[in-house]
């Protein structure tokens, strides 16, 4: 059963618009998408971090720092 669009009125006054079935689709791949890269790029800094650390530990071994 594919929901489409609808409209919810509540007597206070309040008017809710649900979103379709596609759209509701589209919108969790597009944040779980987000998610991802997000992570992806915290990953990457940690790495490069990790990376700049072993660069400042062999200069001190080496005696340049």
């Amino acid at each position: 059963m594919i929901k489409e669009r609808y409209k919810e009125e509540y007597e206070e006054g309040s008017d809710l618009l649900w979103p379709s079935d596609k759209e509701d689709n589209i919108t969790r791949q597009f944040y779980k998408d987000l998610s991802n890269l997000s992570k992806k790029i915290s990953f990457s800094k940690k790495k490069n971090l990790k990376l700049f650390e072993q660069v400042v530990k062999i200069l001190k071994v080496k005696g340049w720092g």
